[in-house]
């Protein structure tokens, strides 16, 4: 007989945010629910093209530069996160998930404290105020993907509300972009992170099995024939 101590409990994806200087974890957030997709997609940096996001139209550049790339692929991840406190209506929950959709929005907000310090150095009159730096947010799937990203997209959808307003229940549609070595800083934590995964991509595809020429109707004389 099955107990209930004997199934493994699922692994939670979520976001970590950590201390751009000193690499160390700040906050969790744990969704509440695991998407039941993801959509991800990967634009190679090929050198010679052109375009914002290195994909330029075929034939766009040196010929010589074909089979050459300049950086790893731009990768973009999307995926709907549900919320929902529906189920715990008995508890005392006075906000709502109020909670939980700030600590979302904040990923893409600066604090009061950092928003305050720049209009204190523009009423001082300095030349130049940089912009805010955000703290490091890395995107967790599992041991497997763990990645640094900036969030380019949050729209959210509220769908259900108590007696006072505050929403119990939403759809999240989330869009980040992994942030690699081309983004961030050599010695940056997000940058070794990011070489981490693509290490951790490398150690999967030399796992994946090795096809054969007769599976393509070829042998490799067909192969060296046309090179």
């Amino acid at each position: 007989m099955t107990r209930y101590a004997d199934i493994p409990k699922p692994i939670r994806s979520g976001i970590v945010i950590v201390d751009p200087e000193r690499g160390a974890p700040q906050r969790v957030i744990v969704l509440q629910f695991n998407p039941d997709t993801l959509e991800r997609s990967l634009a190679p940096q090929a050198a010679g093209e052109t375009g914002e996001t290195g994909g330029g139209g075929a034939g766009s550049g040196d010929r010589n530069e074909a089979l050459r790339l300049k950086g790893p692929a731009e990768e973009q991840w999307k995926f709907t996160a549900e919320i929902d406190s529906t189920d715990q209506l008995e508890l005392p929950a006075p906000n709502g998930i109020h909670p939980q959709l700030a600590a979302l929005e904040m990923l893409v907000q600066p604090t009061t404290a950092q928003l305050r310090e720049q209009a204190r150095l523009a009423k001082k009159g300095s030349i130049e105020i940089s912009p805010i730096e955000m703290p490091l947010t890395l995107f967790t799937w599992g041991v497997k993907r763990i990645m640094p990203v900036r969030l380019t997209e949050l729209s959210v959808n509220e769908s259900m509300f108590d007696v006072n307003l505050n929403p119990i229940r939403a759809s999240l549609s989330i869009g980040m972009k992994v942030l690699s070595v081309t983004d961030l800083p050599a010695g940056h934590p997000g940058a070794n992170l990011y070489l981490a995964h693509l290490a951790q991509k490398e150690r999967l595809a030399a796992a994946a099995g090795v096809g054969s020429f007769g599976a393509l109707g070829l042998s490799p004389g067909d192969i060296g024939a046309s090179a």
